[in-house]
């Protein structure tokens, strides 16, 4: 009886956290059929949850993967408001967790301070690099070298010669995109001559629009407000750099009758967000689920390293999707001005700046 009290009484603290959320398995495994049974990886979410179609549903795939490949436990807590981020890592702290992964540039310093209180546990964070303890692992991310295809392909297909990007908030793993986009479009207008003007950001300046929202990674209302202000001006390509608020700009797009497209982030928006398939012509995907996953397995295997994990070009850990819908309206020219584009980025070559990268 004493032990189903104590049960309970976690499960209440840590629904009472941001409103947060924790399942874990049932464990059909003893400890001597699988040595891992005991294993508990555990992920807090930011405020977009995980079902935001982008990040946190991304990151939280490695979760179940490692779950179902492994036969390891899982516990989860999703964030409602930014007060919630440092109760919740704590909640998870309390659940007995081995490893502890925060989503989100946002929930960076709750996870870090978790880290430094609790060295027998290990911790990391998606999109952000601080400064941490040698059991913190940050996984980052280069989408300064996917977006600056992203650019170049919606500067190639914009009929009226204006693209668009917007953000969430001005944080470095959401400027990265914005910093590659820019770049992207100013190289194909060097390429090719032309005068394709983007709209929201300047990389010189790193000023421009962002979601105008106490939840500017959750407003879809407001994400489809600043989609709508530049289709105002002309741009017929969006780029939104905002989680789930950047749906606003897919409503946009799939509501225009096929004047105006989006390119979708961090995960492929043909998998995450089916229904827009159509108005996507690509999206520059973050392979978090595979860091993740891979995280979650040298922490159960003992190798366990505090060295960052930075996806690029090179290693697929960020990249452009599959054309799916668009495969006929990308020109065979286009598709091999990307590849070649591609082979000089990893090469070094073509340089892409942007003071988010690692």
């Amino acid at each position: 009886m004493a032990g189903g009290a104590v049960v309970a009484a976690l499960m209440l603290a840590l629904t009472a956290c941001g409103q947060g959320t924790t399942t874990t398995p049932t464990d059909t495994n003893s400890t001597t059929d699988n040595p891992n049974a005991n294993f508990v990886a555990c992920m807090v979410s930011d405020q977009g949850g995980f079902d935001d179609k982008s990040f946190n549903q991304t990151s939280f795939e490695g979760v179940k993967k490692a779950v179902s490949d492994f036969g390891i436990q899982e516990k989860h807590v999703q964030s409602v408001a930014a007060t919630d981020y440092a109760n919740n890592v704590n909640s998870m702290v309390a659940a007995g967790c081995n490893i502890i992964i925060g989503v989100g540039f946002a929930l960076s310093e709750s996870v870090v301070a978790a880290a430094a209180a609790n060295p027998n546990i290990y911790f990391a964070v998606v999109d952000d690099s601080p400064q941490a303890t040698s059991n913190f692992k940050a996984i980052v991310f280069n989408t300064n070298e996917a977006s600056f295809l992203a650019g170049y392909l919606a500067a190639s297909i914009s009929q009226t010669g204006i693209v668009g990007t917007y953000g969430g908030q001005p944080y470095p793993s959401v400027t990265i995109f914005m910093d590659g986009y820019a770049q992207g479009v100013d190289y194909y207008n060097a390429q090719k001559g032309t005068s394709v003007k983007l709209l929201g950001w300047d990389v010189a300046a790193q000023d421009g629009s962002f979601v105008q929202s106490e939840n500017p990674f959750v407003d879809v209302a407001a994400g489809k407000t600043a989609a709508q202000n530049q289709v105002s001006q002309g741009a017929d390509v969006l780029f939104p750099v905002a989680g789930n608020a950047g749906t606003g700009a897919l409503q946009v797009a799939a509501a225009s009758n096929g004047k105006v497209s989006a390119i979708w982030v961090d995960t492929d928006g043909c998998v995450s967000a089916s229904d827009y398939c159509s108005i996507m012509p690509t999206s520059v995907y973050k392979a978090m689920d595979v860091a993740v996953y891979q995280v979650i397995k040298d922490a159960m295997e003992g190798n366990f390293s505090s060295d960052p994990y930075v996806g690029t070009l090179a290693n697929s850990g960020t990249g452009i999707a599959p054309w799916h819908d668009w495969d006929s309206k990308i020109s065979a020219d286009t598709k091999a001005e990307i590849d070649t584009i591609k082979a000089k980025i990893i090469s070094g070559e073509i340089k892409v700046a942007s003071a988010g990268a690692h």
